[in-house]
């Protein structure tokens, strides 16, 4: 019963468009107050201010205001010059270079909304002006930007373990692989369609001597991801000690050595952090309450034992959560839903077998095709606002996108050794 009033109640406001946070809250106010529970409402209060007084959580607004910084003070733009020197003569050649760019830009940024856009700005314009279809080229923007949540420092990864009290150093492990995966799976594609539409690479051929100068260019932006992780692998220090140095770096680098981080870009930068970061914690802290509600109505034992009751075979049963999950992802934001969904879903795969580190990276590639999907999407309207492309036109070619990243979602599902190799 309590269940059926809380996910309809939420989805009934969604549905009003009523902000997502604010669904969350209502949706949980009105089940305690309509089912007569003996869970007191100062509950809420005291959940959501709990959820946020959590100092892993820190780390979010410090990666979303590095991403920012890098953005703004030319880290990004050298990056991509590097690997466009080694790679844009390829068929298709720019579209692997921002690949990359993402992917590189990922180990810096923990965002996909920072990655698209950062990496979106500079190649979705170059690719227009080398004759690639722009519908093509703001959707391998849009799809490559999803690696930003995958490969480490990942947000939702930080958000996860919060939810779950799973490692998130050890997440951050497990995500490279899939996120290198994730990044070759997609220039695969570009590659076969750049065949088929005829994109062809720059004119310019391949010089040795012109890697080792955009090389000597980027270096200061390519040490950072080193820094970072090296960091945090090496347990010098926690994941958001590395997000603050990381912070720190991106200023430093941005300011005095690419000096392009004027006192305007600063003020943007953190003028944005605290807009996305203010509504984030806001969704945080009342997606904490809901999830503490369902947990004290035992709505997660008793949706694991009738998912485990539906049938006994693995494979099914996993496909099934990765179809729901799917679902949702096109529907809910990724911070929110895997606050909500991680404790009532982490029971049934662990009754499978399923190692909570796997499942916090196939929860988080889950949500993340979500960030392509309509009519949520996020990355699809990052995208189409830089590029003025429709999203109807980037369809015709993010499908294929979407299908190489299940591909890389079923190694992680049902290959257990894909994402726990790299762990002790």
């Amino acid at each position: 019963m309590e269940a059926a009033v809380l996910f309809i109640s939420f989805f009934v406001l969604l549905l009003l468009t009523v902000p997502i946070g604010y669904s969350i809250g209502i949706a949980t106010l009105f089940t305690i107050v309509v089912c007569g529970d003996t869970i007191p409402l100062t509950m809420i209060t005291q959940k959501c201010i709990t959820g946020v007084d959590s100092f892993p959580l820190m780390a979010v607004p410090f990666f979303m205001l590095a991403g920012n910084l890098m953005s703004s003070g030319g880290i990004a733009k050298r990056i991509l010059d590097f690997f466009d020197t080694f790679m844009g003569f390829i068929a298709g050649g720019l579209s692997m270079v921002t690949t990359i760019t993402c992917m590189f830009f990922a180990a810096i940024s923990g965002s996909a909304i920072a990655t698209t856009s950062a990496v979106g700005s500079f190649m979705i314009p170059a690719m227009k002006n080398k004759g690639y279809d722009e519908g093509f080229s703001a959707s391998i923007c849009a799809a490559a930007g999803t690696i930003g949540v995958i490969i480490p420092p990942s947000v939702p990864f930080v958000i996860y373990g919060v939810a779950t009290g799973t490692s998130i150093t050890d997440l951050f492990k497990a995500g490279i692989v899939p996120g290198v995966a994730m990044g070759v799976a997609l220039m695969i594609v570009c590659y076969i369609m750049a065949k088929k539409y005829g994109f062809k690479g720059e004119e310019k051929q391949f010089s040795l001597k012109a890697v080792g100068v955009s090389f000597l260019k980027a270096f200061p932006a390519l040490l950072s991801p080193a820094i970072i992780l090296g960091g945090i692998y090496s347990g010098k220090f926690t994941p958001t000690e590395a997000a603050v140095i990381s912070v720190v770096y991106s200023f430093f680098v941005g300011r005095f050595v690419y000096r392009e981080l004027d006192n305007k870009a600063v003020y943007k930068a953190l003028r944005d952090t605290i807009v996305v970061n203010g509504s984030t914690t806001f969704m945080v802290g009342l997606s904490s309450a809901f999830a503490a509600y369902l947990s004290l109505a035992g709505i997660p034992r008793t949706l694991a034992n009738s998912l485990l009751g539906i049938t006994d075979n693995k494979i099914i049963l996993l496909i099934l959560i990765n179809v729901f999950l799917l679902v949702v992802g096109c529907l809910i934001d990724n911070i929110p839903a895997t606050i909500i969904l991680a404790p009532i879903l982490l029971p049934v795969v662990e009754a499978l077998g399923m190692s909570p580190i796997t499942f916090g990276i196939m929860l988080t590639m889950n949500l993340a095709v979500g960030f392509c999907t309509p009519p949520y999407g996020i990355d699809l309207f990052v995208a189409s606002a830089i590029s003025g492309v429709s999203i109807g036109k980037m369809m015709k070619f993010m499908t294929w996108f979407i299908v190489a990243l299940l591909v890389v979602l079923l190694l992680v599902t049902y290959w257990p050794a894909f994402t726990l190799f790299m762990l002790p």
